[in-house]
């Protein structure tokens, strides 16, 4: 049942980022380019993700899914080292190619070589990641 659910939530959150432009890459480096030719229609599809997030967070907050298991915690709000690093990182890839994540992998069956470039490549990244952060906090550290 878990995963029928998993495959309906993949399928709708797939959907909604092609529909909405998430995938269109130059649509996405569009919203970037504050300074150049910008296209802010993207802000209503962060808005209309982020509110209706807020409010899910505010009534789960002392409920359990209906399918089992618990809910992530809240993330730790303080800025360290680890998120500031992670954000330019993301904000580099997206800006230069104009995918993140779930529009990288909602594009795959039909964005062509680059988005399976970038796909692969991010998947790199996310595998060398904890060995990137385990060697920064050691240096972190002995400083």
């Amino acid at each position: 049942m878990r995963t029928l659910f998993a495959a309906i939530s993949g399928g709708l959150f797939g959907t909604g980022l092609m529909l909405s432009g998430m995938t269109d890459t130059r649509k996405v480096q569009g919203w970037l380019d504050v300074f150049g030719n910008w296209d802010p229609t993207l802000a209503f599809v962060m808005g209309g993700a982020i509110l209706p997030m807020a409010v899910a967070w505010a009534l789960t907050r002392d409920r359990s899914p209906l399918l089992g298991g618990s809910f992530p915690a809240a993330p730790d709000p303080r800025l360290g080292h680890n998120l500031v690093v992670g954000s330019v990182l993301f904000g580099m890839g997206w800006g230069l190619v104009g995918l993140c994540p779930g529009p990288a992998m909602a594009s795959l069956s039909y964005g062509g070589p680059s988005v399976w470039i970038f796909t692969l490549a991010m998947l790199g990244g996310m595998l060398l990641a904890p060995g990137v952060r385990t060697r920064l906090d050691v240096m972190a550290s002995a400083a």
